[in-house]
C-alpha cells in the first residue's frame, strides 16, 4: 500500500463524515488520478478486514463492514439514558425468567408488539440474542446479559427472586395449579 494510500486511510479513520474525493485531493495535496488510484489500492489492501471503504459518487468513507456491526455496537455500548419503562420492566422479567425466548412468545405473555421495547432493551446491554429458534424463519431467542445481572444485583441468574403470582392475576387454565377450578 503506497504512502498515499495510507494517509487516504488516517483521515477516512479519522473523519466522523463522509468526505469528498476533492476535499481528500485538498489534503493530500494530489491529483485526482493519484487519489482515485490510493483509493483503489486501499480497497484491495482492506478486502477481508474489518473495516471497508464505501463510495457514493464522490463522496467516500471507512465503515465497520456489516458482518461485525453488532459486535461493535455490542463493545461500545452507547450510554442510554432514562429509566426504563413498566412495559421495558415487564419485557425484561419474561426475559429473564423464560430464556431462551423469541419475541413471539413475550408478545403472546405481554399481548402487544415488542419490538421496541426489545430494541430499547438491547441497545441499554441488558438483552441480548443468544440463538434461533426452529420455527419458520429462524426467530432470534433473547437472553440475559453480563450487564443485566449488574443492574439488578445478582451474583448469577440463580439469584432471581421467585416469582410470586396473585391468583387474581393469573386466568383460569386447565393445569394451572395457581388457579381454582369451579
Amino acid at each position: 500500500m503506497s504512502d498515499l494510500s495510507a494517509t487516504l486511510e488516517a483521515i477516512l479513520f479519522s473523519s466522523s463524515r463522509p468526505l469528498k474525493l476533492r476535499e481528500l485531493q485538498q489534503a493530500t495535496s494530489s491529483d485526482r488520478t493519484a487519489v482515485e488510484q490510493a483509493l483503489d489500492d486501499l480497497k484491495v489492501a482492506l478486502h477481508g478486514r474489518g473495516v471497508m471503504l464505501m463510495r457514493h459518487h464522490d463522496e467516500l468513507n471507512l465503515t465497520t463492514r456489516p458482518a461485525y456491526a453488532a459486535a461493535v455496537r455490542r463493545a461500545l455500548r452507547p450510554e442510554v439514558s432514562g429509566k426504563l419503562s413498566p412495559a421495558a420492566y415487564e419485557t425484561l422479567a419474561i426475559v429473564a425468567y423464560q430464556q431462551p425466548v423469541p419475541r413471539s412468545r413475550i408478545e403472546e405473555v405481554r399481548g402487544v408488539n415488542c419490538e421496541s421495547v426489545l430494541t430499547n432493551l438491547e441497545l441499554r446491554d441488558l438483552i441480548t440474542e443468544v440463538g434461533r429458534g426452529t420455527g419458520p424463519g429462524l426467530p432470534r431467542l433473547y437472553g440475559t446479559t453480563m450487564r443485566f445481572l449488574q443492574v439488578m444485583g445478582l451474583e448469577s441468574l440463580d439469584h432471581l427472586p421467585t416469582p410470586r403470582l396473585d391468583r387474581t392475576e393469573v386466568g383460569p387454565s386447565p393445569g394451572n395449579p395457581l388457579t381454582k377450578n369451579s
